[in-house]
C-alpha cells in the first residue's frame, strides 16, 4: 500500500504536513543539549530518541511476521554515553531503523497490509491491529515525539 509506505517517508525525512521531520528536528538538535533532562521527571531528547528508535524496529520485526512484543532495545532505552559521537550514532541508528522499515514496507504485497499483526488488541502493546494501522500508529508516533523534541530543543 504505497499510502501508509509514504506517511512513514514523510514523517521520517520528507515533506510531512505538520512540519519538520524527525530527522530535520534530531539534526537541528545541540548535541551538547541531547542527554539534558530540562523538565523534571521528563525524557530527554535522547532517550526520546532512542524510543523512537526501538519502536520502529519493532514494528519492522512484527511486519516480518514476528510476535508482537516490547521491543528487543526496550521501551525507554537510556543512553550508554553522553557524547557528541553517541549522539550521532543515536541519530545514525534511527535512520538505519527507518530505512530498514521502508525496504520491508515496500517488498509487502497489497494483500498483506490487511493481514493482522500477530497478538490480540493490546492499545498499550499497539498489537490487535492491521499491518497498515501498526504503520498508520507508527507515523502519528513519529510525528507527536518529533513535537516532544522540537520543544525541549528550545531549552
Amino acid at each position: 500500500m504505497f499510502n501508509i509506505t509514504n506517511e512513514i517517508k514523510k514523517a521520517f525525512n520528507g515533506d510531512a504536513w505538520h512540519g519538520n521531520h524527525v530527522m530535520q528536528t534530531l539534526n537541528n538538535v545541540n548535541p551538547q543539549n541531547a542527554f539534558k533532562h530540562f523538565i523534571p521527571n521528563a525524557h530527554s531528547i535522547a532517550e526520546i530518541a532512542l524510543h523512537l528508535t526501538s519502536w520502529t524496529e519493532e514494528v519492522t520485526s512484527r511486519l516480518l511476521g514476528k510476535p508482537a512484543m516490547e521491543p528487543e532495545r526496550g521501551d525507554w532505552p537510556s543512553p550508554e554515553n553522553k557524547t557528541p559521537q553517541a549522539w550521532e550514532k543515536i541519530i545514525f541508528d534511527f535512520k538505519v531503523a527507518n530505512e530498514e522499515l521502508i525496504r520491508n514496507c515496500e517488498l509487502l504485497k497489497d494483500s498483506q497490509w490487511d493481514d493482522e499483526v500477530n497478538g490480540d488488541r493490546n492499545p498499550a502493546l499497539g498489537t490487535g491491529v492491521t499491518n497498515v494501522e501498526l504503520l498508520s500508529g507508527l507515523a502519528q508516533h513519529h510525528a507527536y515525539h518529533s513535537g516532544q523534541i522540537a520543544i525541549l530543543s528550545k531549552f
